[in-house]
């Protein structure tokens, strides 16, 4: 089997691979703090039960990255995957200048991604990104293993940052 010919599982990272606990402080303060919640975000802890999805996909699977953190995070954000042994895959990130909700550019760039090949699953542990996926036809893995943020979520929905 060539590895275009296999199908795709789509993994999120804030919060489904990445424990962003350490960092929330920085969106709990008015204003938030976008700058230092993510020169945090190499320092995140990994999610034991999302790394593990990742690594027992990435056998049948080509593995995505598919992140609402803003493209000028990739150099951080690739090392960060790599120090965790996840899967070589490629990585979907937010524009800088984007500032959609989540569920919407995360929904558009499963769409683009489908147009082309298989998607076997989206890992996400976004409530609002997991109903769309779903709503759209795609199958979901709700990721439920990490606590937890009124301020992620919010920042999540209504400021379009990660």
């Amino acid at each position: 089997m060539t590895r275009d010919a296999r199908p795709v599982a789509v993994f999120d990272l804030d919060g489904t691979l990445a424990d962003t606990a350490h960092r929330q402080r920085f969106l709990e303060r008015r204003p938030r703090d976008w700058d230092a919640f993510f020169a945090a975000a190499p320092y995140d802890p990994p999610l034991a039960e999302g790394v593990a999805l990742a690594l027992e996909s990435a056998r049948e699977c080509e593995i995505v990255y598919l992140t609402g953190r803003p493209e000028r995070c990739r150099a951080d954000t690739e090392a960060w995957l790599a120090a965790q042994g996840l899967p070589p895959g490629a990585l979907t990130m937010r524009r800088n200048d984007d500032r959609r909700p989540a569920r919407r550019t995360k929904l558009d760039a499963l769409r683009r991604l489908a147009r082309g090949r298989a998607v076997r699953m989206l890992v996400d542990d976004d409530e609002l990104v997991c109903d769309e996926a779903e709503r759209a036809g795609f199958t979901v893995v709700r990721a439920r293993w990490a606590s937890t943020s009124a301020a992620l979520k919010d920042a999540q929905e209504r400021e379009g940052r990660t």
